[in-house]
């Protein structure tokens, strides 16, 4: 049997990870409206451009090629962002997998900060090597991208490289041109480490709220 990309939905105690549909769609064009600051070198919708945004998403998944997530915060039941698997590949026999990348990632500014990326990416990763048996996962941002880079080795990927004119770059006024792009892995002998890694970073951020959330208020 060959193998077909399709995202199971995944829980965490922040995020939960839902195939991307167009019920997803007027929370994102609320989400991609909030502060655009940080989306410089990232695809990011505005409100009239979600809807034909996850017909592409939704045509690429139809071709094998992306298994595309919203992502929706718990406490709220909102869409705050997206993410996806991508660009799979397979061993020789076509059955299963042994490369995937994560990527076309993004969030409202209001959820930006609050650990959702963190948890997101662990869900992500988990699936990928515990459920897919992958041997690599790869990630990938403008170079110019600090923030993004910054983000990307803080949940234990390694900087692998810059490849020159890699990929379609998404700069405003960069249409039909090529950037940069930073390639990072996690490979699966390196995914123990990095898992403990993540869940003791999940449970602080988890423990600071609760710490935020306990202080008394004045009145």
């Amino acid at each position: 049997m060959s193998f077909t990309l399709e995202g199971p939905t995944l829980e965490g105690t922040l995020v939960r990870l839902e195939p991307l549909g167009h019920q997803h769609g007027p929370d994102l064009a609320v989400a991609g409206e909030e502060d655009r600051s940080s989306y410089r070198f990232t695809w990011v919708p505005t409100a009239a451009e979600v809807g034909g945004y996850i017909d592409t998403q939704l045509a690429r998944s139809a071709a094998g090629m992306l298994a595309p997530y919203a992502q929706v915060e718990r406490a709220s039941g909102r869409a705050v962002g997206v993410t996806a698997y991508w660009d799979p590949r397979l061993w020789p026999t076509g059955d299963s997998l042994c490369a995937i990348e994560v990527g076309f990632t993004w969030l409202a500014a209001s959820a930006q900060g609050t650990g959702a990326n963190t948890e997101a990416k662990y869900l992500l990763f988990r699936h990928a090597f515990e459920s897919w048996g992958v041997e690599r996962l790869d990630l990938k941002t403008d170079a110019r991208n600090s923030r993004s880079r910054a983000a990307i080795e803080g949940v234990g990927a390694h900087l692998e490289g810059v490849l020159r004119s890699w990929s379609r770059s998404w700069a405003p006024g960069e249409d039909g041109r090529l950037r940069d792009s930073a390639i990072f892995s996690i490979t699966a002998t390196e995914w123990p480490d990095c898992r403990v890694r993540l869940e003791q970073r999940i449970a602080r951020g988890l423990e600071r709220r609760q710490s935020a959330a306990d202080l008394p208020t004045s009145v």
